[in-house]
């Protein structure tokens, strides 16, 4: 299987580092990973974009919660694309909604065209549309190049069904990317070769030194063989 492409999200200069190594061809930046990412902060992207040489997607996302963005959410938005295309980002990161939880289609392409060139993958926020089908075709229409998705399931393992299904779908006219939840166990159940592009994390727990019955002191990173591991599934029959 030739052709594929395996996005790593990141939330720290190591673990943008550590993915590259273990063979990543992109990398999804963000914030506060563990609660779905928010937009990262302008020097998290400048010294990852100094380190790593792989294309670097920027999530647009200006707080934790729902996807549905008040005028003022929406304009932080607009000013997170504008800076961060000034600054090298290769792509970007984003899903807006409206109450109901379909596609907000005109918003999404104020988005779109605030990026220029750059490609766009809307987010997992598709997951929660109340018809995939239909809003995968919304998203076609407002120029998106890829949607991410676990098929409207916990992770992508488990909604793999849905995602061939959309897949069959969406044809040719945008990539779907399946994530959530897929690491070295799982990726084997993901694999045909009708999905050239995959997404995951590949983080594993650092446990820190310092404790303190106060705050939780440990945390997560991207480790490079996590990566290696589901990188060896396509490279392992050329060898």
């Amino acid at each position: 299987m030739e052709n594929y492409t395996i996005e790593v999200v990141t939330s720290s200069v190591r673990s943008s580092i550590e993915a590259e190594r273990g063979g990543a061809k992109r990398i999804e930046l963000c914030g506060a990973l563990a609660t779905a990412g928010i937009t990262p902060s302008a020097g998290l992207f400048l010294i990852v974009k100094k380190y790593v040489k792989v294309p670097i997607y920027v999530m647009i996302r200006p707080r934790e919660g729902n996807f549905c963005y008040s005028n003022h959410e929406f304009e932080v938005m607009v000013e997170e694309i504008k800076y961060f295309k000034s600054v090298g980002a290769d792509g970007f990161v984003f899903g807006v909604l409206h109450e109901d939880a379909t596609v907000d289609i005109d918003r999404t392409k104020i988005l779109v065209e605030a990026c220029g060139n750059r490609p766009v993958t809307f987010h997992r926020a598709f997951d929660i549309t109340p018809d995939m089908s239909v809003a995968l075709e919304q998203i076609i229409s407002t120029g998106c190049q890829r949607i991410l998705t676990s098929g409207g399931a916990p992770t992508g393992p488990k909604g793999i069904e849905m995602i061939h299904k959309l897949v069959e779908q969406a044809t040719d006219r945008i990539i779907i990317m399946p994530g959530g939840g897929i690491r070295p166990s799982t990726f084997e159940s993901m694999l045909t070769p009708k999905i050239k592009e995959y997404h995951l994390s590949g983080r594993l727990p650092v446990i820190s030194n310092f404790q303190t019955p106060i705050f939780d002191m440990n945390w997560a990173e991207t480790d490079a063989e996590e990566i290696r591991k589901v990188v060896g599934f396509f490279t392992r029959d050329k060898r």
